[in-house]
């Protein structure tokens, strides 16, 4: 039947997010609008994103943290424009967005000592595999295919390469090895429900020693430049931002941070994120058509939960047709106002993706899975009763 209870918020969208609770425009009321990003209180937000950052997330000390331009996908390639080259370099891609950093490191800055590792959707690449000599890429959680690095076991302490991870979809709701970590990339608008556009870089001191000793043999574009003769712009990591933020934005972040230290910091919000994932695994759990897509729960992901079909009516549907069910799924759905854009990624297998990052509530989880239940059945019955 028909689920008469509805989530509070229906905002299960992979990217952006799900703002935090209780979140109101009321709350950019003292955004910097109109003001220099480089003036005194344009600088000191900056600046205060940038210390809350570190507090939450307990960077160390001497790890510098930038905000960059260009949302997750800038402070990656910043990283890898600027850094890659110096030594062989291992890319790890088990989704889409590991398979396009192989593509820039092979296809653009065409690389000549490089080893691609690979997986397939839901799995994850072999990382015993790694060559702590090389340097190496990685997106420690795979947003499109729901699948998380369980660890940082795998990388040596003893490193002579750099390690270089696209933690967009994992920080502030999984806990990151920072001793482990060379170079971190992420943006506002997952984890922390913010605007997008803004990307975050936290480098250690290892990766700074790289781009002070380093000149790579291709140029750079102005806003991947963090240095200047041969030495770090500390300006960047100090809220001096290489091109022009945008101050509503900053401010919105800032109500995220401030939330997050509401909730129990870097541990409240973890906790918050693996509730969601719990209450899906005990819905699959006694389903009769839904599955994971990452079926090792060591390696599934609390934030892009990504929900397979095993129903044999399902599996005997062309692709085409598979696709065009979960989209179905994903329309009814949005017209009942109950979830917004959960259809799985075009590059992944037919499915379904939730987003449960920590602002999502477990109770608006728990609520939207009778309505996958309702949606499934409608979809299967109008889809048998056309063939």
């Amino acid at each position: 039947m028909k689920p008469t209870a509805t989530p509070r918020a229906p905002q299960f969208s992979s990217g952006p997010c799900a703002k935090r609770p209780g979140w109101g425009p009321a709350v950019l009321a003292d955004a910097a609008l109109g003001r220099s990003h480089r003036s005194k209180i344009g600088k000191s937000k900056l600046k205060e994103v940038i210390d809350r950052t570190r507090a939450v997330l307990g960077v160390p000390d001497d790890y510098r943290i930038g905000i960059v331009p260009g949302s997750d996908t800038g402070a990656v390639e910043m990283a890898m424009w600027t850094m890659l080259g110096a030594r062989g370099v291992d890319l790890l891609a088990w989704e889409s967005f590991g398979s396009g950093w192989v593509t820039d490191a092979v296809k653009q800055l065409k690389l000549g000592d490089v080893r691609v590792i690979e997986a397939g959707y839901g799995e994850i690449a072999d990382l015993s595999s790694v060559d702590p000599k090389r340097d190496v890429v990685f997106t420690w959680n795979g947003t499109t295919s729901g699948v998380r690095v369980p660890n940082g076991d795998w990388i040596a302490d003893d490193r002579e390469g750099l390690t270089i991870c696209d933690a967009t979809s994992a920080v502030f709701a999984m806990d990151l090895p920072w001793d482990k970590l060379d170079v971190t990339t992420f943006s506002w608008q997952k984890v922390l429900g913010g605007e997008g556009a803004h990307g975050m870089l936290i480098l250690s001191p290892r990766a700074v020693e790289r781009l002070e000793t380093y000149v790579p043999a291709w140029p750079l574009p102005k806003l991947f430049r963090m240095t200047k003769g041969g030495k770090l712009i500390e300006g960047i990591f100090k809220g001096e931002t290489i091109n022009t933020p945008s101050m509503l934005a900053v401010e919105d972040v800032l109500d995220a941070l401030k939330w997050a230290e509401g909730v129990g910091g870097l541990k409240g919000l973890i906790a918050r994120s693996e509730a969601n994932l719990a209450a899906v695994e005990k819905w699959v759990a006694r389903s009769d058509w839904a599955g994971f897509l990452a079926k090792d729960p060591a390696v599934r992901s609390c934030t892009s939960i990504c929900v397979s079909i095993s129903d044999p009516w399902f599996d005997g549907l062309s692709e085409a047709d598979q696709r065009a069910a979960t989209k179905q799924i994903d329309s009814l759905l949005e017209a009942e106002g109950v979830a917004y854009d959960i259809n799985g990624y075009r590059d992944a297998p037919a499915g379904l993706r939730l987003w449960g990052g920590a602002t999502v509530e477990a109770s608006d989880m728990e609520a939207l899975l009778p309505w996958l239940d309702w949606a499934y059945g409608e979809v299967k019955r109008s889809v048998s009763a056309a063939a």
